[in-house]
């Protein structure tokens, strides 16, 4: 089986926004289901058994080949990926749909903008990036396999 591409750090930043608001929801069995930020959409993600193999429908996950923001919540509520709770919630909230299109898919504007107000809010920078890079540390190491993909991703 095929491993996952490395998603951009942008894709941390929202997972940790999903699962601050409470987003993702495990399922029966090896599923979960992820709320988009804007809430209308829906996406599934599953996993083999052992845990070495995943899949989701999100667009990023099932078009282009790296482990979408769904990918990566599911990781972390099932532990394997660790992450600062207190982090997380400072990044509740965000509407990463809105931002993602204010700046034309272009991640890292999107990025940069929210770490801005976090900044104006007095949250140094440092204290989310790093925690970031921590996190993207841990998908390196992964080497997750790619379940074959079973639903197309919802639509607008």
């Amino acid at each position: 089986m095929a491993l996952w591409k490395m998603p951009p750090k942008a894709k941390i930043y929202e997972a940790l926004s999903a699962v601050a608001d409470g987003r993702v929801k495990l399922k029966e069995g090896q599923q979960a289901e992820v709320v988009s930020s804007s809430g209308t959409k829906t996406y599934l993600v599953e996993w083999s058994e052992d845990r070495s193999a995943i899949t989701s429908n999100d667009n990023a996950s099932y078009w282009q080949g790296y482990m979408g923001y769904p990918i990566i919540a599911i990781l972390m509520l099932l532990g394997r990926l660790s992450f600062k709770k207190e982090v997380a919630d400072l990044l509740s909230g965000i509407p990463w749909k809105k931002i993602n299109k204010q700046f034309r898919n272009d991640y890292t504007k999107a990025t940069e903008s929210v770490l801005a107000q976090l900044e104006a809010k007095g949250v140094p920078r440092e204290t989310v990036t790093s925690e970031v890079d921590r996190i993207m540390a841990q998908i390196e190491k992964l080497e997750l396999e790619k379940l074959p993909r079973r639903r197309r991703p919802p639509k607008d």
